[in-house]
């Protein structure tokens, strides 16, 4: 156990922490799921490995009360590691010497479920189908790409690429809630493959929650030569594709069903959407309607955001904060972080309370004094147009924004969450002091930035803020 909720049931039966689970109930979890299922139960016996010995005890407690005790994982035996070989993939382009983490390339529905990741099915069985089922493990978040089966099979470099989405079906048919993502990458399976592939969820998989077109992100580590990213005229050709088929899947369905990253349309040149185009911001998180949700919460209108929004399921108790629930801030993690995935993102999302930072941050703040926004390349292209328009005025001075150039991953890599701390230490480094420096929390997890700096280790002092439109706002303000 890595932590235990203080007066909770698990600290007044005498679980501490570092007790080692053994099992609940007479029953060895295989997960967190598992895990939390068995204590859910009214007087779970729970057996534990303390300093060496085995010991046992009920916990008493209601049906459906909290145990209280978070575990050190949410895979308890090994996570089914992805098998296909993308040449698109992200890890791929990661260099050597990061946070060890980052290199788990996983395809485990477990983890879908927990955290929102997507899984391509590959892996997929009939167990895990019955699983599934059984214990309403719902929504999951599948990569679909293309639904053309050689070229899925290509795109994955594994054969059983061509055949995994028949579980897509499957699950649909059990009723599991699903939504889909497309990463488009430019003459693979953008233009008629892309036409062809909406075709194909419209007749085959119209019970899609979503599907998301996202751009490839292609870093200057990248292993594949013939993998790049989209010209504007490709982002606008999408942008056109994507609202035509909304127009389509609205006639039939009644629901829009696709929708295109806001990268497409800063790639485009093209105005977002307003929020309501998104409808309830769905795949927030895998940058849909970022930046519509960001300027509704920035001028006070609380974006309608769907029951999964924020923080990937985080009512799963005992379920620890990896992923995309990694605390951000380094003064401030709790167990009920809502978070944003370090991912290919524009901006991200956190209904994290409260406010963190550097240790030698100001607690109390000049109303007077400069204020700089650090952010990515194409955080500034959103934030510029809000910063400058007469609807909010924040009672300080000119709002600088400070747009760091990824030099670290370079290529297509323009995003906020994939900030590294030295590139971010290198533009603070040329900054005048006296500023009030405001960083997003999206690039941090746990505290730390991918390169593994922490904020200590910038050269000027930062406040760390949720990467929503309200807190920029309510920072902007003086308000913590």
């Amino acid at each position: 156990m890595v932590s235990v909720a203080a007066e909770s049931a698990a600290a007044v039966a005498g679980i501490e922490v570092g007790d080692e689970l053994v099992a609940v109930d007479g029953q060895v979890p295989r997960d967190v799921i598992a895990y939390r299922l068995l204590v859910d139960e009214a007087d779970p016996v729970v057996e534990l490995r303390r300093r060496g010995r085995v010991v046992e005890m009920t916990v008493p407690k209601e049906a459906g009360q909290a145990l209280g005790a978070e575990v050190s994982s949410a895979v308890f035996d090994r996570v089914k590691t992805c098998d296909n070989h993308c040449e698109f993939c992200f890890i791929y382009q990661l260099p050597k010497g990061m946070r060890r983490s980052l290199y788990l390339k996983d395809d485990d529905y477990r983890l879908s479920f927990l955290y929102g990741n997507f899984t391509t099915l590959t892996r997929f069985t009939e167990l895990d189908l019955e699983r599934v089922v059984r214990d309403g493990l719902s929504p999951l978040y599948v990569s679909i790409h293309t639904t053309d089966p050689e070229l899925r099979a290509s795109m994955l470099r594994n054969r059983r690429g061509a055949v995994s989405l028949r579980w897509l079906r499957a699950l649909l048919d059990a009723g599991v809630v699903v939504h889909g993502q497309i990463v488009v990458c430019p003459e693979v399976n953008d233009g008629a493959a892309l036409e062809a592939t909406m075709a194909d969820i419209l007749d085959d998989y119209p019970e899609l929650a979503s599907v998301a077109c996202v751009p490839v992100g292609v870093s200057r580590f990248s292993p594949e030569p013939s993998v790049r990213g989209h010209r504007s005229d490709e982002a606008v050709a999408v942008v056109d594709l994507v609202e035509q088929w909304q127009e389509v899947f609205s006639s039939v369905l009644g629901r829009r069903l696709v929708y295109a990253a806001d990268e497409y349309y800063l790639l485009a040149g093209r105005p977002f959407p307003p929020a309501a185009a998104f409808d309830d911001f769905a795949q927030h998180e895998n940058g849909i309607g970022m930046a519509a949700a960001f300027a509704e919460g920035f001028f006070g209108h609380a974006p309608a955001m769907g029951p999964g929004h924020g923080g990937f399921f985080a009512s799963v108790d005992g379920a620890p904060a990896e992923g995309y629930r990694a605390p951000r801030a380094a003064s401030e993690a709790t167990d009920e972080l809502a978070t944003v995935p370090v991912s290919q993102r524009s901006l991200g999302s956190s209904d994290q309370p409260g406010a963190g930072g550097s240790a030698n941050a100001p607690a109390v703040q000049s109303s007077d004094q400069p204020v700089t926004v650090v952010t990515g390349a194409y955080g500034a292209q959103v934030l510029r147009p809000l910063l400058a328009g007469q609807g909010w005025l924040a009672p300080v001075g000119p709002v600088r924004l400070l747009a760091v150039a990824n030099q670290f991953f370079g290529g297509t890599i323009a995003v906020t969450g994939l900030l590294t701390g030295q590139d971010v230490a290198r533009a603070l480094d040329q900054q005048p002091a006296g500023h009030r420096f405001l960083l997003p929390d999206v690039c941090l997890s746990n505290g730390r930035f991918l390169d593994d700096l922490a904020l200590e280790d910038l050269p000027r002092a930062v406040e760390v803020v949720p990467t929503d439109g309200a807190a920029l706002r309510r920072a902007l303000e003086g308000h913590r």
